[in-house]
């Protein structure tokens, strides 16, 4: 309780406050000394793979296309369940699951050509 109440008196600061004032150029700021989780590399691979992935969802017929992008929410919207996806293909829910499978394995497939 006692370092939640300091916390909240405590005083604003700026990433960019001096620490140390060395030379003119070189003064370290609190910026420069804290850890950032942030990894550029991790970052750029996750955005490599998504790349990847929308170029092979791309590369689905158009139905399994759709279908994978209404259920798992990839065009903007909330996923659907396969009852609602059915609904809206205007399919029963247990050929959903079939085509969904199907998109799914040729995913994997397209997933783990080089």
């Amino acid at each position: 309780m006692h370092f939640r109440r300091e916390r909240k008196n405590a005083p604003t600061l700026s990433l960019q406050e001096t620490l140390d004032a060395g030379k003119e150029d070189s003064a370290l700021t609190l910026a420069d000394v804290l850890q950032d989780g942030f990894c550029m590399e991790d970052s750029c691979e996750k955005q490599d793979d998504a790349q990847r992935l929308r170029r092979l969802i791309e590369g689905l017929p158009a139905r399994e296309r759709k279908l994978i992008l209404l259920r798992y929410g990839l065009a903007g919207q909330p996923p659907l369940t396969q009852l609602e996806t059915a609904k809206l293909l205007q399919i029963s829910r247990s050929y959903v699951s079939r085509l969904e499978t199907h998109a799914l394995e040729l995913l994997r497939a397209g997933w783990e050509q080089p």
